[in-house]
């Protein structure tokens, strides 16, 4: 349940063509989860230390049992409170894609088929259905105020088939995670499509939902509005049609051409600056420098900086070495390296021994 919710936008044509809007984008959820995965391992340790006090049935450890209760309870507070805003937040998210893409109906998988592993039988169940529901309940609500229906699709081989040519695809671990478990990537070996298996099974929902369009009912008991069974006749034509690429050979203008900047707008006036009143009152206008600040003193020469305090150079002999830099002129010899000097020998002048 890393990636709670898949989304992608689909459009269906007049001639009946069903087409992809843009790649997709999913909801994670992994920071949310691994905090209540910590909860759930609190929680069964203060249960373990509640059971253990039951089973010694000392009188004295009563003080300590409450507390554990207590202690108890504040988690299970709190793990609440997390499922709950993160249904929240997942529903808001959904119908924030929904809206920006324009979107008429939102066709939800039933999540019924979305089982939470990993984390023990009972946890799975529990934390599965309280998720689950809670999104689709959130997510009803929030589209039902910008005027968003809500459909409640089959989720039968939505991930199995290609959401374009309905071949059974071939699921592989995913190219930019290797080392990840599980069978994240899905090719498909008639049209040669792949991609992420959820962005296929989302597709394929969507268009599941526009080709059933006459097969949706209302739930009398809970009000909802779901499409109960799938039509094979109806299944073959929900596929979703590859856009036609839009050719760039014909660049003629179409309109007049409007000059672009990337400089910034400066931030002017509209209307000229206010005069300044007389007097250190009164605040300055924006867009004229202070005045009555004082300045840095400008050195007197262009080789002085303003820190210098020796007297400038007002001779007009310069040497030409100068520009090389202190220290430098034409006329200065480098001293020969050390080891350029012969060394003497001290045995020249030594006389004969004879």
């Amino acid at each position: 349940m890393n990636t709670l919710l898949s989304a992608g936008t689909v459009r269906l044509h007049a001639d009946g063509r069903i087409t992809a809007l843009g790649t997709g984008a999913q909801f994670r959820a992994a920071g949310v989860l691994a905090k209540q995965h910590r909860l759930r391992r609190v929680s069964e340790h203060l249960h373990a230390r509640t059971d253990h006090y039951t089973r010694l049935a000392d009188s004295t450890l009563d003080g300590k049992h409450a507390v554990l209760t207590e202690e108890i309870r504040r988690v299970a507070a709190r793990r609440s409170h997390l499922n709950d805003a993160l249904a929240r937040a997942a529903a808001r998210w959904a119908v924030d894609q929904a809206v920006a893409a324009g979107a008429t109906v939102i066709y939800l998988e039933d999540l019924r088929s979305l089982e939470a592993r990993g984390m023990g039988r009972t946890t799975n169940t529990r934390l599965a259905q309280t998720v689950r529901g809670q999104i689709a309940e959130w997510m009803r609500h929030l589209a039902a105020e910008t005027g968003i229906a809500v459909v409640t699709v089959p989720a039968r081989n939505t991930s199995r088939h290609c959401p374009h040519c309905l071949t059974p695809l071939r699921h592989r671990k995913a190219p930019d995670r290797p080392t990840t478990r599980g069978w994240k990537w899905a090719l498909c070996p008639g049209c040669g499509w792949q991609g992420d298996r959820d962005q296929g099974a989302c597709r394929r929902i969507a268009a599941r939902g526009l080709a059933h369009q006459t097969k949706t009912t209302t739930d009398r008991t809970s009000g909802q509005v779901v499409i109960r069974t799938v039509v094979d006749r109806l299944e073959a034509t929900a596929v979703i049609t590859a856009a036609p690429k839009t050719s760039r050979a014909d660049r003629s203008k179409t309109g007049p051409t409007r000059p672009r900047t990337h400089r910034p707008a400066p931030r002017r006036r509209g209307v000229p600056s206010p005069a300044r009143p007389p007097g250190r009152a009164g605040k300055r206008p924006e867009g004229h420098a202070p005045t009555d600040r004082p300045r840095l003193p400008r050195a007197a020469h262009r080789h002085q900086s303003v820190t210098t305090i020796s007297a400038p150079t007002n001779r007009r002999h310069r040497p030409r070495g100068a520009a090389l830099g202190a220290g430098f002129h034409l006329h200065a010899h480098a001293s020969p390296a050390r080891w350029t000097v012969p060394i003497p020998d001290p045995t020249v002048r030594m006389g004969s021994l004879g």
